[in-house]
């Protein structure tokens, strides 16, 4: 068993002529958005919960159509562009638990 652990971006998000105070929080995982990795809230925290049940539905969705997310490419991607890429992915053979703060 692996654990991967994705970089998550966490951005204010507004239309161009919109005032500040009307920004919204997006979230989303670099690596993984193409393939649905991203969500929005009013607040940091609801983005990232949002984002959480997210990728919890897509790995759902997924093993019940039997498909993978080829985790290896990813990690190939980011040996080959490290610093632009932003899929920061780390793996661990042990299982994981992050708490972000």
């Amino acid at each position: 068993m692996k654990t991967y652990a994705f970089q998550v971006v966490l951005e204010k998000d507004k239309w161009p002529d919109e005032p500040d105070e009307n920004a919204v929080w997006r979230a989303y995982i670099p690596a993984l958005e193409h393939q649905g990795a991203s969500s929005w809230g009013y607040t940091e925290k609801e983005a990232l919960k949002n984002l959480q049940d997210a990728v919890d539905l897509l790995v759902e969705y997924l093993l019940e159509q039997g498909k993978e997310i080829d985790f290896e490419s990813l990690l190939a991607d980011q040996v080959k562009n490290p610093p632009e890429s932003h899929l920061s992915i780390q793996v661990s053979d042990v299982p994981l638990i992050a708490i972000t703060v």
